[in-house]
């Protein structure tokens, strides 16, 4: 597929070095707010085609589809705008700020006949389906609780970005969402309880730091933690009634050990390339992902209820 890049930040260039390895794919167009951006975004991957404005961009007859790569506050009306102009759409996590912006695109989407989905690349790894696999056909028996965490530490520039409340930050939105997102993979289910046992707000008004305890159908339990200050394994363990998953790296997910057998999948590039072409498979074959649009609506749905709990709310949301 020709693909478009909104943006010219750091995730845009990790995307841009996948396509670039793909077969099949390839980067027809990049868009920037600055003419000067985007021709050098251009000149490093190789594109043919740069324009001055993210309008530009979405209305280029070269592109067929677009990966967003703004900040998460800017999610919506740069998928709205791309939709608009008829292109297929791959959005960065997280797809929106809340889950009534992500019905609305998924519904645009639909009446116009385009495919959007939410670039939640860790959902599309091939270790996560085999973990399925293994938890639905009984390895660790009932399953009983969840654990994971991950956190970084941002400095200069970039924890302004991360921090932002215009844009959208916190370490929830910003890697929360993939915690939130294993626990949803692993239960399959939404929890019915959320609380929050550790919270910190920074001087940004978002989140810095917090520990949640959630209860899931059948009375499985999880914690997630997740920061931005602090340097954390991003470590997940499985607890069943008859064995233990452990994953070293749940969010890099290359291995686990299921009941002391390890299990690897290295990725073929840098595990971008499995919604890729997920995303691609969809739109030429009319294969659906695994990651459906209901997935994404409901943890958007979560994640903007636990900032509700907080009394916490960005700047000029729309809802």
């Amino acid at each position: 597929m020709k693909w478009g890049i909104l943006a010219t930040g750091t995730i845009a260039r990790k995307f841009a070095q996948t396509i670039n390895q793909m077969d099949g794919e390839t980067l027809a167009a990049v868009g920037s707010r600055r003419a000067d951006s985007a021709w050098a975004f251009a000149d490093q991957f190789a594109i043919p085609r740069a324009h001055d404005s993210y309008e530009a961009l979405a209305a280029d007859p070269e592109v067929e589809c677009v990966y967003i790569a703004t900040p998460n506050a800017l999610h919506f009306e740069n998928c709205k705008l791309c939709l608009e102009h008829g292109k297929h759409v791959l959005c960065e996590k997280p797809f929106t700020i809340n889950p009534v912006q992500a019905e609305s695109l998924y519904k645009l989407a639909e009446e116009k006949r385009l495919f959007i989905m939410e670039a939640l690349w860790t959902r599309m790894l091939p270790l996560y389906a085999e973990l399925r696999r293994r938890i639905r056909e009984g390895a660790i028996g009932q399953l009983r609780h969840v654990a994971c965490q991950y956190g970084f530490v941002a400095q200069g520039a970039r924890k302004d970005r991360k921090f932002n409340s215009a844009l959208g930050g916190g370490a929830l939105l910003d890697i929360g969402i993939y915690n939130l997102g294993f626990l949803q993979l692993v239960t399959g289910a939404e929890p019915t309880e959320i609380t929050t046992a550790e919270l910190t707000i920074n001087d940004y008004g978002t989140d810095a730091y917090s520990r949640l305890i959630l209860t899931y159908p059948g009375g499985i339990t999880a914690e997630s933690i997740q920061t931005i200050g602090q340097e954390l394994e991003r470590r997940a363990v499985i607890e069943g009634s008859a064995g233990t998953i452990v994953l070293p790296d749940f969010q890099c997910a290359e291995e686990m050990t299921v009941n002391g057998e390890t299990v690897r999948m290295p990725f073929e590039i840098n595990g971008f390339e499995y919604e890729v072409r997920a995303f691609s498979r969809r739109v030429q074959e009319g294969i659906a992902p695994a990651y459906t649009p209901a997935d994404s609506i409901a943890l958007m749905r979560l994640l903007y209820d636990i900032r509700t709990s907080w009394n916490m709310a960005f700047e000029g949301e729309q809802r």
